[in-house]
């Protein structure tokens, strides 16, 4: 079966031509800075890259893929749903795994501050990286204006 290899939280994220493109990756700690109590909180914009190892002969068939954000509590904030295929690229050696890339970018709205965690699953596969929501502005660094 398919595995997930590589779960990364990134600023952005884009596959093209079978490579992972990653702006400001491997964070855990998102700051999205203080706001009102009477205002919504802001929308950030998170990238997620995967890459995924399918074995040879688990190439040319469709498997889930599911990618969701999801509060401490459990509470699914966002979710991405759909299948993945990897096909035998002409000239690849037999029996050679072969590696998928994706990159899946959303624009979201945290509800409140604390720990999240990216969950990612591919057929029976599943793999989560966890990260924390702060409503201030990074050590040393000055609110704008």
């Amino acid at each position: 079966m398919p595995t997930i290899e590589t779960l990364l939280l990134a600023n952005h994220a884009e596959s093209l031509n079978g490579l992972l493109y990653v702006s400001g990756g491997g964070w855990t700690e998102h700051w999205r800075g203080a706001h009102p109590e009477s205002q919504p909180p802001p929308i950030s914009h998170v990238g997620i890259a995967l890459t995924i190892l399918v074995g040879w002969t688990e190439t040319n068939r469709r498997y889930p893929l599911s990618v969701k954000i999801e509060s401490e509590d459990g509470t699914e904030v966002v979710r991405v749903e759909g299948e993945m295929e990897s096909g035998r690229p002409p000239g690849a050696a037999q029996g050679a795994d072969l590696r998928s890339v994706l990159a899946v970018n959303t624009e979201i709205t945290f509800p409140h501050g604390g720990g999240y965690r990216v969950v990612a699953q591919v057929a029976n596969d599943i793999r989560s990286v966890s990260f924390r929501v702060h409503d201030s502005f990074p050590p040393g660094q000055l609110p704008p204006g």
